[in-house]
């Protein structure tokens, strides 16, 4: 068990689509400098979670403490300067801007950010790539182009949401790599993800999610002892 204090801290955390209840409860700790992967079959609420953490959802009730603030009673554009980045499953890049315009656009929220220079030392494709615009980016490279971004602006917590999902298997390699980089930069991670195999190579526990709500949470070392239930919930 972590002795320290979690840096992210979900507690009863419900969210709405209209009159759909897609959340039902959720509770979860990130702690510092840890990969923390939600797990689940598509629609049990995964993505849900991250965009109530975000404050995109506007339906939501429950208590989320980050870094010693209460994210529910912010703004959804002090959530981002609170010190979170998200990179959704479109990656949201500015399809006509260069990398390095795509790089240079985010606001710093807090020191302790990469220079251009050292996130292209940890991305040599986006380097080589640097005056190209996003139409002209492989899948692969968009994808770590809408990471590379969000790692100026100085965040503490990255919120993934399936990174590997359409990349061919040397890409996904790659991206576990890049994570594998962050965490040794202290990097704490909160990662969606439908690729178990990669998810078992980068996370440092789980939650496994059914029907909105977290039904067991437990770390990497416990994976073989879990695969039944895996099986049961995921098919794997």
């Amino acid at each position: 068990m972590n002795s320290a204090a979690p840096l992210l801290s979900v507690r009863g955390l419900n969210a709405w689509y209209g009159e759909s209840h897609a959340l039902h409860g959720v509770d979860l700790d990130v702690f510092p400098s840890e990969t923390v992967t939600l797990l689940g079959r598509n629609g049990v609420g995964k993505t849900t979670t991250l965009r109530a953490i975000m404050g995109l959802i506007r339906k939501r009730t429950g208590r989320i403490d980050f870094d010693g603030k209460d994210l529910m009673r912010l703004p959804l554009h002090r959530t981002a300067h609170a010190g979170i980045g998200f990179v959704p499953e479109e990656r949201g890049i500015f399809a006509t801007l260069t990398v390095d315009e795509n790089l240079i656009l985010p606001p710093v929220v807090a020191p302790g950010g990469m220079s251009v220079e050292e996130i292209f030392d940890l991305f040599p494709n986006l380097k080589e790539r640097r005056n190209s615009p996003g139409t002209k980016l492989s899948g692969g490279e968009q994808q770590m182009l809408a990471i590379a971004r969000i790692l100026r602006t100085g965040v503490k917590v990255l919120l993934l949401d399936e990174p590997t999902e359409g990349l061919a298997p040397v890409i996904v390699q790659r991206i576990g790599e890049l994570l594998a980089a962050l965490k040794k930069r202290g990097m704490t991670v909160l990662l969606v993800e439908q690729n178990f195999r990669f998810a078992s190579r980068v996370a440092d526990r789980f939650y496994l999610m059914e029907h909105g709500k977290v039904m067991a949470e437990f770390p990497v070392g416990e994976l073989n002892e879990r695969m039944t239930l895996l099986h049961d919930v995921l098919g794997v």
